[in-house]
């Protein structure tokens, strides 16, 4: 199993101000970082690779695809601009030295159209998919798809109807995050959704069902565990805690205030309650 925090509570574009926390994560004991990737080029991510190198950590990214840039959408100008998009996070995720890249990266974060998928949609989303697969594959690198809660986005909210859409775009660099945040909410059982979604997941966030503190809410962290395990899963799990340092993407996700009293709270009480928690699973 490996640790990981992801630096969006503090940055959406992590730069050489950000290393003394990347370093503080290190120190507290990580395995390593995921990186935002919301903008710069493949050249930034190439330097900030080599810093983790040097400091003997692993990497995995997160990001959107934003406004105007929706697979989904009628407009072959979107889905173009959607493609352009996943392909410069696929070239990003190679620089940087990232194998695995997360998010909702199906659909349009915070976009509605006032009515559930249709199947054009998902047959729109099933191309782009298999294009950015495709893509990815050369690079070496998968796409961990994100199911997230209905207030977000309307195109995939839970671990079954993400497995079933998978299951359809059949392919070996795209594949699935199970998220605790989201699961809490859309789930019937966010424990049993983990056997729903084990044939396609890659990655886990762990997220407090407040985005918060790890361990401070009513997430059942222990079943949970105990639910990975038995999963066999032995990939990364990564913190997930969010703050407003992204005004944007604050708005979308519905951030309107401070989760934790401070950050050093989130990421040293997280790391205790995932380790402790994987070793009594």
């Amino acid at each position: 199993m490996k640790f990981g925090f992801n630096l969006l509570l503090w940055t959406p574009h992590v730069t050489r101000a950000h290393l003394p926390i990347i370093m503080a994560l290190k120190k507290a004991g990580y395995d390593g970082v995921e990186i935002p990737l919301f903008e710069g080029t493949p050249d930034h991510y190439a330097w900030l690779g080599e810093e983790l190198n040097k400091l003997g950590l692993g990497r995995t990214t997160v990001s959107v695809l934003g406004a105007g840039n929706n697979p989904l959408s009628a407009d072959k100008a979107q889905r173009q601009a959607a493609l352009a998009r996943a392909k410069w996070f696929v070239d990003c995720n190679a620089a940087l030295g990232s194998a695995i890249g997360g998010g909702p990266m199906h659909s349009e974060l915070g976009y509605f159209s006032g009515a559930g998928a249709t199947a054009q949609e998902r047959k729109r989303g099933i191309a782009f998919h298999r294009a950015a697969g495709d893509y990815a594959a050369r690079k070496n690198m998968r796409f961990a798809l994100e199911a997230l809660n209905r207030f977000e986005v309307y195109f995939l909210n839970t671990m079954a109807q993400l497995a079933e859409y998978l299951d359809e775009v059949d392919h070996p660099h795209v594949k699935a995050m199970y998220d605790t945040f989201h699961s809490n909410i859309e789930e019937k059982d966010p424990v049993v959704a983990i056997k729903t979604i084990k044939r396609h997941m890659i990655h886990v966030h762990i997220s407090e069902n407040d985005r918060g503190t790890p361990g401070r809410g009513h997430v059942p962290w222990a079943a949970t565990y105990k639910g990975l395990k038995a999963a066999k899963y032995e990939g990364w799990m990564t913190i997930e805690a969010f703050g407003r340092s992204m005004p944007a993407l604050a708005a979308a996700t519905r951030v309107w205030r401070d989760f934790a009293p401070n950050k050093e709270q989130v990421y040293k009480e997280g790391l205790k309650c995932m380790k402790q928690g994987w070793a009594q699973a």
